[in-house]
This record gives structure tokens, sequence and C-alpha cells, in this order.
């Protein structure tokens, strides 16, 4: 029976089964991209400062980043207050992330504005919680606001009581995150099945895949996740995976594998974070030469993904692409090629830059989604964080 299951996974890219073995991986069925000109260094950098730049002059007073208000006739579901209070965190988590990463010590500047974010951060992430019984967008703040404040945590290390703070609201995100938990395991942001208390909806796969990222971080920081959500993410997150190195959209989509957004074009934007969730928490199977093919398929198809970038209805591109997977995808990219051994970074971090020095506007920004008045923000601190990993 297991063995009929796998001769139908390999014809027909259907879901895995979590605890069963993949088919052999084979490279060649991986198509490569076209030689380009590697952008210089010095470009790399400027467009990091121009980058850096719209993130600092675009702080609210309050230390944040984001807001409401900018809206327009296409806006996604958002109940308020809740899903806003889940956007501005996940945001501003990410504008602290990309200024550690990218900002120097002795930038007054971006120091302040740091330090601004982190007082935001510790006074608000006590108050994030699920907007309504169907939206949790807070998901991601509690994911990102990981990230960030195990960044912070490195940041004053002299500061014994600032330590014991942040490492006390890294444990608060492991029990929001462990009472947001799908039923099956792993994380959705939506659910609209039976909206109780433990959410009904099934986990959605670069969810899972982008909190058991952060999950490693702190781990790797010597603050360990609880390991039963881990072990649940992980095998809800593998239950996604397909024989062609794609990953389902959501664990609701199993009984559709080839549903357009679960291919490796629609999957473009996940598979690079859940082959790294997977492999960080101890996949054997998603091995380097693994990384590699799929960096090299996001390169070689990227207009699939480019196509959906600036559209405003979700899943409207081909593929069902939606245009918040850009820089999403390739910050995650990015990530990837740090798993790789130095000598093999300088191809695929060549690639990356050439893919996005070219998409930065002339304000500074990236942006992939109108979202309110985050897009700029988010889509900016990823590409920075993403452009600053380009850097041989």
């Amino acid at each position: 029976m297991v063995r009929f299951a796998w001769l139908l996974a390999l014809a027909f890219g259907t879901a895995a089964l979590a605890d069963e073995p993949r088919p052999r991986f084979n490279p060649d069925d991986f198509p490569k991209p076209k030689p380009i000109v590697a952008p210089l260094p010095g470009e790399v950098d400027a467009a990091i400062g121009r980058g850096a730049a719209f993130l600092l002059g675009n702080q609210n007073p309050d230390g944040s980043w984001g807001t409401p208000n900018r809206t327009k006739d296409l806006n996604i579901y958002a109940p308020v207050p809740g899903a806003h209070q889940a956007f501005r965190t996940a945001v501003t988590a990410l504008c602290v992330s990309a200024l550690i990463e990218t900002g120097k010590p002795n930038d007054a500047a971006a120091q302040a504005a740091i330090d601004r974010g982190e007082a935001w951060l510790l006074a608000h992430l006590p108050e994030l919680r699920r907007a309504t019984p169907d939206a949790m967008y807070n998901v991601w703040g509690h994911g990102y606001a990981i990230e960030a404040l195990v960044k912070l945590l490195a940041r004053k290390p002299g500061d014994a009581a600032r330590a014991a703070r942040i490492r006390e609201l890294i444990a608060m995100q492991f029990d929001y995150l462990d009472r947001y938990e799908s039923v099956d395991g792993g994380w959705g942001y939506y659910d609209f099945r039976t909206h109780s208390k433990k959410p009904g909806s099934d986990s959605i796969s670069f969810v899972n895949a982008a909190i058991l990222i952060a999950f490693d971080d702190a781990r790797q920081a010597g603050i360990a996740p609880p390991q039963k959500l881990v072990d649940r993410a992980v095998a809800a997150t593998r239950r996604q995976w397909k024989s062609d190195y794609s990953y389902l959209y959501g664990e609701y989509l199993r009984w559709q594998p080839m549903h357009p957004v679960n291919r490796p074009g629609g999957s473009l934007g996940r598979s690079q974070a859940c082959n790294l969730a997977l492999r960080r928490w101890g996949d054997k199977d998603i091995t380097d030469d693994v990384l590699k093919a799929c960096l090299d398929r996001l390169v070689a198809r990227n207009l699939w993904l480019d196509m959906g970038r600036k559209r405003p209805i979700p899943h409207e591109s081909w593929f069902a692409v939606a245009g918040y997977f850009y820089y999403f995808g390739h910050y995650y990219a990015a990530r990837c090629i740090d798993e790789l051994p130095a000598a093999e970074r300088p191809y695929f971090q060549d690639h990356l830059a050439h893919l996005l020095l070219p998409l930065q506007e002339k304000d500074g920004t990236w942006w992939d989604f109108p979202l309110y008045d985050y897009h700029q923000q988010y889509g900016t601190a990823f590409a920075i964080m993403t452009l600053h990993r380009c850097r041989h």
C-alpha cells in the first residue's frame, strides 16, 4: 500500500506521508538559470543604504512601523483592531531585524531607531492576540517577534535586566503560539471552519516554515521552544511536501495536489522557507543539492512569481500566485544560501541580487502587494535582509 502511494506521488505530485521516506531526488529534473552579469558590490551596498534610509524616515513617532491609514477598494479581510495590531507588530519586528542586520554600530540614527522599535515591541507584544474567532494574523506577529527578540538579545549582552525581559517575551510568544496552534499541528491565519478556542483550521505550509525557522533562531540563542509544537509543525509541513519539491499552500488542499498554487510555479515563494525549516529541524533529505536545485528553479522560473508582484487581489496571477510571496520567498532563499558551503554561495548570491536590485523604487523601497500602509515597510525589510546576505 505504501509503495502504491509513492507511485501515485511520483506520477501526480501528491502530498507526502509524514513518516515515510521520500523518493530519490534527481537534480536533472530542475531548470537552470541563464548566465547573468554579476552586480558590483557597491551596487548592493548602495541599495541597502537607500532601503535603510527609507525605514529610518518612515518610523512612527511611537517607534513602530506601518499604519492602517492608506486604504483602497480591494482591502484584504482585516477586522479591527486586532488584525492591524498583528500587522504592525510583524512589520515592526521585521524592520527592527533589518536595521540590526544592516545597520552599523556607529550609525547613531539607525541605533536610535532600533532602540525605539525595541521599546515599542517590549511594550506591545504582551497585548497581541487573535483578532476575531476567524482571523489569526497574530501568528505572524509572534513568529517575527521571536526573530527580532533573538537579535535584540545579542545586541546589549551586558544588560542583565533587559536580557531577562527579552527572554520572558520570547517564552510568551511560545505560549501564544501554543494557544493558537492548529488542531492538527502547525499554524494558519484563518479559522473559517469552527471558530474554536483551539483553531480548527488546517495549517498553512509557509506559516509553519516561518515560525519553525524563528524557533530555531531562538534555539540557537539558548532558548528552546516547546518540542511538542516543533514536532507537530514539522509533521504538518512534511505532509505538505510533494515529490517535485513544491509544497501545498495549506493542508486543506491535500486532495488537490495539482491545483496551480501547489505546483512548482505556484510554490516558488514557499519552497525555500519550507525546505529551510525542515532542514533546520533535522530532515536529512533536504540536502545541499536539494537547496541548490530549488534555488535554481526560483531564479529560472522567477517570472511566474514576478507576475504576481503588485497585483492587488491575492492569488489572481498565474499559478494562483499572490503578490505578498515575492520578497518573503527571496528572503528565505537568501537564508537557504547561508546553509551552503561558502565557496558555493556567490553564484546564488549574484543571481538573487540581480533579481532584486532593479525592483527598488525611487524612494528606496521594495513592495509586492498593496497592504494598507504596511507593504513598503515589510517589503523593504525583507529586501535589505536578502541583499545583506548577497554580499560575498
